[in-house]
This record gives C-alpha cells, sequence and structure tokens, in this order.
C-alpha cells in the first residue's frame, strides 16, 4: 500500500514568485511588501533507490544545428515582431487585455503554420471545442491541420505534448492546474509550476510554445513577473477595443530585436495586417488645416511611420486645469507643457490642455515631443500648421531641440506620403542630405520651433 501524499503549505510573492516556508510581511527576493499568497502543495511521498540522471555537456562545435531553422507563420506582421519566425524549442507568451484579440491572432497564426505544413496543438482552458470551430468558421479558417482540445490538468497537457506537434498554443497559462498544488488555477504557484514544466518540455522536444497570459489592472500579466524571465520572448497585444487597430509589440525577444511593433486592424473576419501604418495613424488631407494638428514620425524597431499628434487647450472652467492625455505618458506631457510656458512664452496656467495620438496607439518615442509642444502652442495661438510639414525633435527642460535617432528613416517616410516640409533639430540637420522635394527647417531651440509656425 502506497503512502498517502502529504500536504504542506507554503507562501508565495505575488511580484517575483519567491517561495516562502512561513508567512512574513515582505518578500525576502524582491523586498515587496504584504505580496505573500498562501497555497497548499501536495508533496510526493519519497522513494528509495532512485538514481539520478547523469549529467552531460556539450561542447558548442559539437551542438547540433539541425532543424533549428524559425518556423515562419506566413502572418507578415507577426514574423516581424518575432524576429523572422519562431525559433524551435522556444517559449512565447503573448499578454493582452480580455477581448483585444490574442485568441484570434493566434487561431489565424495556427491556421497559417497548419498550411506551410506544420502540425499545430490549440489547448483552450476557456473555450469549448465547438466556441472555437464557431469562431475558425467566422474567420474562413478550415483548420485541417488544427488539433483542437478543452483541457485544463496539467500532466494530460503534457502527456498530449509528447505527439508530433511543431506548435503548441496554451489559452490561457492561468487556466492550467497542476496536481502539485492543492489551490484553484491562477494562482502564483500554479501559473509558475505549470510553466516551468511546459517550457522544459518544449525545450527538450523543439517544439514552439504560445502561451497566452492575462493582464491585471497595472497593465503587466497576471501571476508572478518570474514568468516574464522564464520565456524565451514576451509580445504585448496593445490598443483599445473600441478602435480597429491592434498593435502586437515585442518587449522582450532573445532571438531578435526587442521593441518590435506589427500592426493589425480588427475586421468581422479577423485580424487583418497593416503594412503600411503611416496611411492609418494619419487622417486624409484636409482643404483647411485646423489648429492644434502636427505631423510627426516615430520609429519602433525597425519600423518607422507617420503619426498625426492632435492638441487642445482651452480656458479652463473649473479652479485646477486638467491635463489630459492619451497615447502618451502625462508626465511627459506635463513636462512639455512647463517648457513652453517658461522657454517659448506661451501661458498654459489657466487652461485645460488634451492632447492625443490618432488612431489608439501609445507611444513613447522621445522624438515626438516638438510635436506636442507646436501642437499645443497652435491650438492655444489659434495657429494652423500645414499638413505637408514634419515635425520632429525631442525637447530639453533648458528650451533647446535635441538630435534623434534614425533621421534619415523618419525623413524617408515622409517624402514617401508626399510631405514637403520637415523641422528637425539642427543637430540631425548639419551634414545630412535630405530626400528630394523635402525642405528642412533646421531649429535648435523652442523659441525658433515658435518662429516657423508664426
Amino acid at each position: 500500500m502506497k503512502p498517502a501524499a502529504k500536504k504542506k503549505t507554503a507562501y508565495f510573492c505575488t511580484a517575483c514568485g519567491a517561495m516562502h516556508h512561513r508567512w512574513q510581511g515582505q518578500c525576502r527576493e524582491c523586498g515587496e511588501w504584504n505580496c505573500l499568497h498562501e497555497e497548499t502543495m501536495v508533496a510526493s511521498p519519497k522513494t528509495k533507490n532512485k538514481s539520478a540522471s547523469v549529467a552531460k555537456a556539450v561542447s558548442i562545435p559539437n551542438i547540433s544545428s539541425e532543424n533549428h531553422s524559425r518556423l515562419i507563420s506566413g502572418l507578415t506582421e507577426l514574423d516581424r515582431v518575432l524576429g523572422g519566425g519562431a525559433v524551435p524549442g522556444s517559449a512565447l507568451l503573448i499578454g493582452g487585455e480580455p477581448g483585444i484579440g490574442k485568441s484570434s491572432l493566434l487561431l489565424q497564426a495556427a491556421e497559417k503554420y497548419g498550411q506551410r505544413g506544420d502540425q499545430v496543438l490549440y489547448l483552450s482552458g476557456e473555450e469549448s471545442i465547438q466556441q472555437i470551430k464557431d469562431r475558425a468558421a467566422r474567420f474562413g479558417i478550415s483548420g485541417e491541420s488544427i488539433n483542437v482540445a478543452n483541457m485544463t490538468e496539467l500532466d494530460s497537457i503534457l502527456e498530449l505534448c509528447r505527439k508530433d506537434f511543431q506548435v503548441i498554443i496554451i489559452d490561457s497559462i492561468q487556466s492550467i492546474a497542476s496536481s502539485a498544488f492543492d489551490s484553484p488555477p491562477g494562482t502564483v504557484g500554479q501559473v509558475r509550476e505549470s510553466s516551468a514544466r511546459l517550457i522544459e518540455a518544449v525545450k527538450q522536444s523543439g517544439q514552439v510554445l504560445f502561451l497566452v497570459g492575462h493582464i491585471t489592472k497595472d497593465g503587466s500579466v497576471a501571476g508572478p513577473k518570474v514568468l516574464e524571465h522564464m520565456v524565451d520572448t514576451v509580445l504585448y497585444f496593445e490598443g483599445d477595443r473600441y478602435h480597429l487597430y491592434r498593435i502586437l509589440r515585442s518587449q522582450k525577444n532573445r532571438f531578435g530585436p526587442a521593441g518590435e511593433i506589427g500592426v493589425f486592424e480588427m475586421t468581422g473576419t479577423g485580424l487583418q495586417e497593416v503594412s503600411n501604418p503611416s496611411r492609418i495613424f494619419m487622417s486624409s488631407p484636409s482643404s483647411e488645416p485646423a489648429s492644434g494638428r502636427t505631423v510627426s514620425a516615430a520609429v519602433e524597431g525597425s519600423r518607422s511611420f507617420l503619426v498625426e499628434v492632435e492638441a487642445l487647450v482651452t480656458n479652463s472652467p473649473y479652479g485646477t486645469p486638467q491635463r489630459v492625455t492619451s497615447g502618451i505618458d502625462a508626465k511627459r506631457m506635463a513636462i512639455i507643457s512647463a517648457v513652453l510656458e517658461k522657454r517659448g512664452g506661451v501661458l498654459l496656467g489657466g487652461n485645460d490642455i488634451f492632447v492625443n495620438i490618432a488612431g489608439g496607439i501609445r507611444l513613447d518615442d522621445t522624438a515626438l515631443d516638438l510635436a506636442f509642444l507646436l501642437a499645443a502652442a497652435s491650438s492655444k495661438l489659434n495657429i494652423a500648421i500645414e499638413q505637408d510639414m514634419l515635425i520632429v525633435g525631442e525637447v530639453g527642460l533648458s528650451g533647446d531641440v535635441r538630435g534623434v535617432t534614425q533621421i534619415e528613416r523618419r525623413l524617408a517616410e515622409a517624402a514617401k506620403l508626399g510631405l514637403k516640409r520637415a523641422i528637425i533639430p539642427t543637430a540631425n540637420a548639419n551634414g545630412r542630405t535630405a530626400p528630394d522635394k523635402i525642405e528642412i527647417i533646421p531649429v535648435n531651440s523652442v523659441a525658433q520651433a515658435l518662429q516657423v509656425i508664426q
């Protein structure tokens, strides 16, 4: 008769996933306070005379590189973000808000992999196989090479993964439960244990593993932060569910550049790739230019595209003026507003300021600083800026306009879209050859830039 499995209690940090044998106020690994979560672990009885496997190391020249070419999905935007395709034996984590389109993207990718001859295993712990079939029919997906199952038990999933599949999709990792824990799926211990064993399995077999992760209120993947360190690639599917466009952004990639983006449009028949983002993030040319609107060029990864920056400055009816932003960090816009008032002489103390990047995209490129500043000044002074003018530059606290990276790519994109003039930092203009038909206007301060638009 086998001895019964013993149960013990452990405490896991919700921030880093570290295990503690007793409760304490602060995690000893990451230093966070009041973050320990109690979970019950089921300890398997120990067996005697069990010999450990002999470890073996191989020199780098003797490591076989056969069958390690990237798996190309055929979705150009996805392959771009992955650095040219998925690497066999890698684990990829895709996070995003509920309803943003993570499952739709992976189902369409699974169809593309299948059309190229790969067998795909799609495991869902949240949808029934009938629901998956209905979505596939709505997207026009035949799914002949997609094998679908609804299961949440880790050991059963690992047994199924041992079959001849090249791509495995788990939707989602928070729905998987391991028998090692007597706690519900989605807890820190369950997510960490399930992820570790799945990743270990695909590393040995050479399969590609896609894990779908839910997003918490602060915008990070639910579960321990260590989960992002365990996988090879972390992708975030961004965008407002009320907008048509979605951004797939690479936050971490061991096999390609981080920060790369792919752009998709959500339609009734699935996600459609957008090969030219500049045309969707800019409005159609207007016969009457409006104040508070400028055009700038952003660079994300290997891609450069034009965006439309909007600002509205109005008299505040409240005691404290509002600063509302969409697509840009609010603190960054507060700095730009202060520089505009202090160095540019445009008084904003009694005004509400609303700024936005058209299309619902969020960017952290400091090269857009000058575009935001001139858009706010344009709205305040009621001066319309022609839409054929590109504005690029980083704004310093002293009011200087600093040089930006990859100016050639930004100017080339502007020329392709038919822009005629470009306000750029003097540091970037010196010794540069601009594309044909673009007039370069160099500025080295906020005051000079304001003189150009007045």
